[in-house]
């Protein structure tokens, strides 16, 4: 087991080089190797913990090779209108290969041919049917099957009303509704046929609710029903004990432990977002974009008046950009995947800590790195404090504004109930802790009723922290001779600027 993982992490470096030096002879194997390893990552947490990696990743091929998906490993599953990726047919066995890794006897699936043609609901029933015949028991519903389909049932279930109008197979149904004086016609699908008598007609509810009692009655006292009946009596048990004493064990419901758990989910992470480039680059373009313009805008300032303000203003927008930028970067990050969470979640695939923290540390690397790129050009651009530490504080600062950025953002992720109500939270968030934080209002000024909210705005401590690392210890401010109202060092600027220092 030791060996195995430690091939593992050495096949792990091995694609973080490739990805890093760009080797275009060895992309197509990397990507490969990527998507094999994110499979055997999900087999990590649905399958036992007895079970040896090697047996995993052995069950992950047995899996693909059981479902016919061998041509479609190597292919994003995309998303319908947004990204091309595998048909629906694929789709629909992929969701049944993610159930199949821990080998279960009892399959339910409802309605696996919705949405899909003809062709393709007779692959994924054709599926079904060679599973159930390896000895797993498979029950679904469908939705108008086609007689095709209806052929490949070993047994069926007929429900109307809440009552079982039948239930045996298609050969004992035909039989039934025989001796019922309601064949079905020659030529035409039977499953179209029991829907059609079993349904509840407008106009004619009552005739028909009469006709559906008749035939659940009918089944009921038929030989078929009265066996299936004594079959599922319950026989009768014997209670010993105090049955109110409620037990002390609890059984996990998850599969592996913690640790197991988050380096699964944090292999995922990181995946998704190296399988999505396009969302990196944009944000490049963006952070290149913001750079350049500041840059151009606030090249060299001089320590006088007129540069006084202008440097005030660009460490106000080192803020809201990082402000921006990195809170529309995680507003959709838990609303945009609760479904597929909450899903896994309750399958006892992992634990909601384990998801924030894998999410969390997976957008953290790239929002720093962008950030700090920034905030290292524009700094010398701009021709701040040239003080080799205050460079080292101006971008520690930032990093605490983006963190605390992106927690507000997950904060607006995980209450808003779908992406375009996030979207239109960020002003509700920002507009209050912008015009509290220090620039646009005095603190001074605030009423005592609604210091709180200076109290939470990141706005603040940042504008304050940005500003004393500034001008502290700066006297070199020139000043006409004509302008009384210059200040001559950086205590009189941060003075003027409501900003106190704790010595």
């Amino acid at each position: 087991m030791g060996k195995t993982k430690s091939n593992f992490v050495q096949r792990l470096g091995k694609i973080n080089w490739d990805l890093a030096v760009g080797k275009d002879e060895n992309f197509d194997h990397t990507i490969q190797a990527l998507r094999k390893a994110l499979a055997a990552e999900e087999a990590l947490v649905r399958m036992d913990s007895h079970h040896t990696y090697a047996e995993k990743i052995q069950r992950v091929e047995d899996v693909i090779a059981e479902l016919s998906l061998k041509k479609c490993q190597h292919v994003q599953i995309g998303q319908p209108g947004v990204l091309k990726g595998i048909s629906g047919g694929e789709r629909k066995r992929l969701a049944l290969a993610s159930e199949l890794l821990t080998n279960p006897s009892l399959l339910f699936c409802d309605e696996p041919t919705s949405g899909l043609d003809s062709f393709m609901s007779y692959n994924v029933v054709q599926m079904l049917k060679a599973m159930a015949e390896t000895g797993r028991t498979v029950i679904c519903t469908l939705h108008q099957p086609s007689s095709e389909l209806f052929q490949m049932f070993d047994k069926i279930c007929l429900m109307a009303a809440g009552r079982t109008a039948f239930l045996g197979t298609p050969l004992e149904a035909d039989s039934f509704f025989k001796k019922l004086q309601a064949p079905c016609p020659v030529n035409f699908n039977p499953a179209d046929y029991y829907i059609q008598l079993l349904s509840i007609i407008p106009g004619r509810e009552e005739s028909c609710m009469q006709a559906v009692k008749n035939i659940c009655d009918e089944f009921e006292a038929s030989d078929i029903g009265r066996k299936i009946k004594q079959q599922t009596l319950a026989a009768p048990t014997s209670i010993s004990g105090d049955i109110w004493t409620i037990s002390n064990l609890q059984l996990s419901p998850y599969k592996v432990s913690w640790f197991s758990q988050f380096r699964a989910v944090s292999w995922r992470c990181w995946l998704s977002v190296m399988k999505n480039p396009r969302l990196t680059k944009v944000r490049c373009v963006q952070v290149f974009f913001v750079t350049i313009l500041i840059s151009l805008l606030f090249w060299q300032q001089k320590y006088d008046q007129l540069g006084v303000q202008n440097i005030n203003g660009a460490l106000f927008l080192f803020l809201t950009n990082a402000t921006f930028q990195n809170l529309i970067g995680v507003i959709t990050t838990f609303c945009g995947e609760l479904p597929l969470f909450l899903r896994e979640h309750k399958n006892g695939m992992y634990r909601t800590d384990v998801y924030f923290l894998a999410k969390m540390l997976a957008d953290i690397p790239s929002f720093t790195i962008l950030n700090v790129i920034m905030v290292s050009i524009c700094y010398y651009a701009i021709g701040l404090n040239p003080e080799w530490p205050k460079i080292l504080n101006t971008i520690g600062i930032s990093l605490l504004v983006v963190y605390a950025v992106m927690s507000a953002g997950y904060f607006v992720s995980t209450i808003a109930p779908n992406i375009a109500t996030a979207n239109s939270m960020v002003t509700i968030i920002v507009t209050p802790f912008m015009i509290f934080g220090g620039f646009y209002l005095s603190v001074e000024s605030i009423p005592p009723y609604l210091i709180w909210l200076s109290d939470l705005s990141w706005f603040k401590y940042g504008n304050t922290a940005l500003l004393i690392n500034q001008w502290q210890n700066v006297t070199n401010i020139i000043c006409d001779r004509t302008n009384t109202t210059c200040p001559k060092n950086g205590e009189i600027i941060l003075e003027s600027l409501g900003v106190k220092m704790v010595r």
